[in-house]
This record gives C-alpha cells, sequence and structure tokens, in this order.
C-alpha cells in the first residue's frame, strides 16, 4: 500500500482520511473489503495523527496485492507506511 500524508499547519481541523483502491485490486466485492479492512485498521491509528499540530490529510491506496492479504498483514503494511510518513 502507498500513503500520503499532508500537514497544514496553519490551519486547525481535523484529520481527514481517504482511501484509494482501484479496479486492479479486484472486482467490486474484493474492493469493498480492503475499503473496510482499511478502514477498520486506520482508526486505530488516528490518535497518533491527530497529536499533528494543524491539519492532516491523510491518503492510503491499496495495492493490487491487499486483495489477498490477510487482515493482519494489512495492518502491519499500514503500521509501517505510516512510520514512515508520521512526523513524529
Amino acid at each position: 500500500m502507498v500513503v500520503h500524508l499532508w500537514v497544514d499547519p496553519d490551519v486547525d481541523g481535523p484529520v481527514r482520511v481517504g482511501f484509494t483502491v482501484s479496479k486492479a485490486v479486484g472486482n467490486a466485492a474484493t474492493r469493498n473489503r480492503v475499503k473496510r479492512r482499511l478502514r477498520h485498521l486506520t482508526r486505530e491509528h488516528l490518535p497518533s495523527l491527530e497529536e499533528l499540530p494543524g491539519r492532516a490529510a491523510l491518503v492510503v491506496r491499496a495495492l493490487p496485492a491487499a486483495a489477498e492479504a490477510s487482515y493482519s498483514a494489512l495492518g502491519d503494511d499500514l503500521g509501517r507506511t505510516l512510520g514512515r510518513v508520521s512526523p513524529s
């Protein structure tokens, strides 16, 4: 997966999260399953993102391998990628 984080320190506001799951990941049912899993996993990481100064926007893009990945593998990958983009 690929994660993009944008922070505007001059404007206060909540963290906004968006998900992009293309047709390359699979059919509609597969894409929706991946989005549901990512949405749930991202909620676990929101407290650390809310500590960022200002308003933050996070975009999570699922790659085709996410279709076969287990829930725990998606969680590990999300945690690793967020660790790379998080300024803290």
